[in-house]
């Protein structure tokens, strides 16, 4: 009996571990930071559509770390990534890569 009770336990144990939910947790704050820095490089290299493709996977992650805490560099980051976006879609890549640097000053601070 008590083998039986000792082997589901581990398999319990096995389950939770490997469980979708256990899975799908991710530090959105250091996705945020490394689609961030994409950003910037994009922008650097003159790519305005580079800017907003990664400025929009950034923003992806910073809500929903956001969402997971609220927290005042993470907010100022969003906002930042916004107009990165905003810049980028007109086509100018120095602002973005302006806005993208600030959000990543502020992603810096967040807890992560």
């Amino acid at each position: 009996m008590i083998r039986r009770t000792f082997i589901a336990l581990i398999s319990l144990s096995v389950a939770a571990l490997f469980s979708p939910i256990a899975l799908a947790q991710e530090n959105h704050v250091a996705e945020a930071i490394t689609h961030t820095r994409q950003a910037v490089d994009a922008g650097l290299d003159g790519k305005a559509d580079g800017v907003v493709e990664h400025a929009k996977e950034a923003l992806k992650h910073a809500q929903a770390a956001q969402k997971e805490k609220s927290n005042r560099f993470v907010r100022a980051g969003i906002v930042h990534l916004k107009q990165a976006i905003k810049f980028g879609e007109k086509g100018n890549a120095k602002g973005g890569v302006k806005h993208a640097k600030e959000a990543l000053a502020k992603l810096d601070h967040a807890p992560h």
